[in-house]
């Protein structure tokens, strides 16, 4: 059976100067970038700067549907037992629900106990600048329907996740059923997804210009002292994903039978990206390329980590569940229990509703606090200054979240190496050969 892989140079540790190592010239970038976005306000605020970020997320969106669907379309066809893709899709699903229902909870319980809402005294801040968002929710039905591309080449253009994934997985059944003669396809599109990883390792050289040019951009406009009173909402925010990370998913990733801390040390180079570009877009298709190096199988990848980013979004949960009650506290309007309670029912299907909608993050706070209570809508404005510091929190969250999901469904379904997922946390990934 033939093998899908990235390119062998992809998977070798050479061995050389630190500041070679991508990890660190990102890390470099970042601080050059605050630094630059604190003194050189100015000029980091030009057009110029915004475009080394911007353009840095273009280059990565440029390959995300490629990569899906090469990845997905190939993983199906390579498999022998149709169900199985089945099997997996279900299991992602519950685990999403799950992991995700324990991040609105603990974001609940920690907003509950700080109250970093409590006592707010400021502005409201700028409400014609949310009212965008406030009408921008799509029901049920309309997400559903935007499943489905109105041509192939369109979802391909957009660049919309699911409708690519929706014809990717088509693709795999119809070749599956093509048998022998669907073979040259399925040769044309593994030797294209070797390709397509190579577009990526060039494309990643450029990833601490991205980093630079997103961080002292936001930097320069936001101000280093732009959070005020709300940095504990800020402060909250961080430490309550920090502790999902290390409690919830450690315990996960405990039982699935590895350590929490060394994936993170793995996948190190994805999250600086996402740190500094605050998009986890721009680290998806090398989180996906890493996931199958450690030994998750090609078709696991390729349907769990595009499905967790639309259906398992565990910082954007926790961030709906914390400042729905922050804006509550700061508005003095009491919210009981069952409200509380229909924060948990609301958020679990605004999260999927507003998937691949710019903005996403607001647009679900939104939906879900005109459900509690709409007299908490306007309060939007309070937290929307501080919403470009909350997505990098969100993405980084998102992303280790779908990283976690992807081993433990894989281990799950028996489609786990565990050999190759050892020497990978542990540094010793053997490079890859064809």
């Amino acid at each position: 059976m033939a093998e899908l892989q990235a390119p062998a140079s992809a998977g070798k540790k050479k061995k050389g100067p630190f500041y070679k190592l991508l990890y660190v010239q990102v890390l470099f970038a970042i601080g050059l970038g605050v630094v630059c976005g604190i003194f050189f306000p100015d000029f980091s605020t030009t057009p110029g700067v915004k475009a080394l970020g911007d353009g840095f997320i273009k280059l990565i969106k440029m390959v995300i549907a490629p990569i899906i669907f090469c990845t997905v379309s190939s993983g199906i066809a390579h498999i022998q037992d149709a169900s199985k893709v089945g099997r997996v899709g279900v299991k992602a699903l519950i685990y999403f629900e799950l992991v995700s229902t324990f991040a609105l909870l603990i974001g609940l319980a920690v907003g509950n106990w700080f109250q970093p809402g409590a006592g707010f005294s400021g502005k409201m801040g700028d409400a014609a600048a949310v009212e965008k968002y406030a009408g921008t929710h799509r029901t049920t039905v309309d997400f559903l329907l935007g499943v489905i591309p109105d041509s192939v080449v369109g979802a391909f253009a957009a660049g919309d996740i699911l409708q690519v994934l929706l014809f990717s997985i088509l693709m795999g059944f119809a070749l599956l059923a093509l048998g022998e003669r669907g073979a040259p396809l399925r040769a044309l599109i593994d030797t294209s997804a070797q390709a397509v990883f190579g577009v990526i390792n060039i494309v990643m050289k450029a990833a601490p210009i991205g980093a630079f040019g997103a961080m002292a951009y936001t930097v320069g406009k936001y101000g280093a002292t732009s959070l005020g009173s709300l940095a504990s909402l800020v402060g909250v925010f961080y430490l309550t994903s920090a502790l999902f990370i290390v409690v919830v998913l450690g315990t996960i990733a405990a039982i699935a039978g590895f350590n929490i801390f060394k994936f993170l040390a793995y996948i190190k180079d994805e999250l600086l990206i996402v740190l500094g570009t605050s998009s986890s877009e721009s680290a998806l298709p090398q989180l996906m390329e890493k996931l199958e190096r450690a030994g998750c199988a090609r078709p696991v990848v390729g349907l769990v980590v595009p499905t967790g980013y639309s259906f398992n979004l565990d910082g954007t949960n926790i961030y709906m569940t914390l400042a729905t009650l922050f804006i509550a506290q700061a508005l003095n309007i009491h919210l009981d229990l069952m409200q509380q309670l229909t924060i948990l029912l609301v958020a679990m299907l605004t999260s999927k509703g507003a998937s691949g909608i710019t903005g996403a993050g607001f647009i679900t706070l939104a939906a879900t606090l005109a459900a509690v209570d709409p007299r908490l809508v306007p309060g939007m404005a309070i937290v929307f200054s501080i919403d470009k510091f909350m997505s990098e929190n969100r993405a980084l969250t998102n992303i280790i979240g779908n990283g976690v999901a992807t081993v433990v469904v894989a281990a799950w379904e028996g489609e786990l190496d565990r050999a190759k997922l050892k020497a990978a946390l542990s540094g010793k990934l053997e490079p890859i050969t064809a």
